[in-house]
């Protein structure tokens, strides 16, 4: 007998990363969309909102109804803005729903330290119920988790580059370096002049440096793995493109021996088996063409020879794996699927 699909809910998923999630759940062999949920958009016809989806969806998109959901779903995946996106999910906990929430809101262990970069949050005694949602390296957390927070775009690409070193202790804990680039969609569906195509198209610049939200969540990660405080210095780029993140990272190696051999095969023992990450050979570079449209991951490792610095690069599609992908992925875990179900396809290239 076949058994029946998940009923999954998008709510906000009217935004490139709920869009995201539409396309991958729609393709998913174990997943039913019984809904999208939107807020300025609720009672408008999803085809003409996500005009990809003209001829697949035929339906409304639907105000936030926290029981309507709750009765309609078996999870329910929340891709709204941060803040906004925490009293969502507390209602929908409060009705025993698993949720998947792709906003920063209870990615941190630390209230402070979200606070610090977000402002108060809304709901801080659920910070204890969530789990990261960086599957590689919480696999058997999520396995029971109902409430995960899906790690942003830069956080996921950089981390999962530097992993397997910090893990293996390959570097030194002081003075790593992330420099990260990203294609516009990172920024969202809203209208900016820092994200309008005549102001990006023919340029790449460097933004809040040292200043991004996302370096704190990296130190998180991070320091979890070394078990003692890590600090990065993080500069993220826009370049001139749609989508893709490429993180090329900077560390001193630990001892001598550390080659950049050593990192490949500590990266290599750290993934076996992942659905997603692919580690390169030494001496290859990653390319954001080559996982665009997926949620792989390419890792790759190369050392300086002057100055003996390791050199941790990591590519991955910014909506896929970086949000929408990576939320599919944490929910086949959770559900006991195969964690690369409906997530199989490769990249669009060229």
């Amino acid at each position: 007998m076949t058994p029946k699909p998940i009923r999954a809910i998008v709510v906000g998923g009217t935004g490139y990363t709920g869009a995201e999630l539409v396309r991958l759940a729609l393709a998913h062999p174990s997943l039913e969309v019984t809904a999208i949920v939107g807020n300025t958009t609720a009672g408008q016809a999803v085809a003409d909102i996500l005009p990809s989806l003209k001829g697949v969806i035929d339906g409304t998109v639907q105000a936030f109804d926290p029981d309507a959901i709750a009765a309609q779903a078996d999870a329910a995946f929340c891709a709204l803005p941060h803040a906004a996106s925490a009293e969502a999910v507390s209602a929908l906990r409060e009705r025993g729903l698993p949720v998947l929430d792709l906003s920063a809101d209870f990615r941190f262990e630390d209230v402070s330290v979200y606070e610090a970069w977000y402002g108060k949050h809304p709901v801080p005694e659920r910070l204890n119920e969530a789990v990261y949602g960086l599957v590689e390296l919480h696999r058997e957390e999520l396995r029971s988790a109902d409430l995960i927070a899906v790690p942003g775009c830069y956080p996921t690409a950089s981390t999962l580059a530097l992993a397997p070193l910090v893990d293996s202790g390959l570097i030194k804990p002081e003075g790593i370096v992330v420099d990260a680039k990203s294609g516009v969609s990172g920024a969202g569906r809203g209208l900016s002049s820092s994200t309008h195509f005549p102001e990006v198209g023919e340029g790449v610049r460097a933004y809040k440096a040292g200043a991004h939200r996302h370096g704190p969540e990296i130190e998180q990660e991070l320091s979890r793995l070394a078990g003692a405080p890590i600090r990065i210095a993080f500069v993220p780029h826009l370049v001139p493109m749609s989508r893709g993140i490429l993180a090329t990272c900077y560390a001193q190696a630990s001892a001598g021996s550390v080659t950049a051999a050593t990192c490949v095969e500590a990266a290599r023992s750290l993934y076996e088996g992942s659905a997603s990450v692919h580690v390169l050979d030494e001496g290859q570079h990653p390319d954001t063409l080559w996982v665009r449209g997926s949620n792989r991951v390419h890792v790759a490792y190369t050392q300086d020879p002057n100055s003996g610095m390791i050199i941790a690069m990591s590519t991955i599609d910014n909506l896929v794996k970086g949000a929408s992908g990576q939320a599919i992925q944490c929910l086949n875990v959770r559900f006991g699927l195969d964690e690369g179900a409906g997530l199989q396809a490769t990249a669009q290239w060229p």
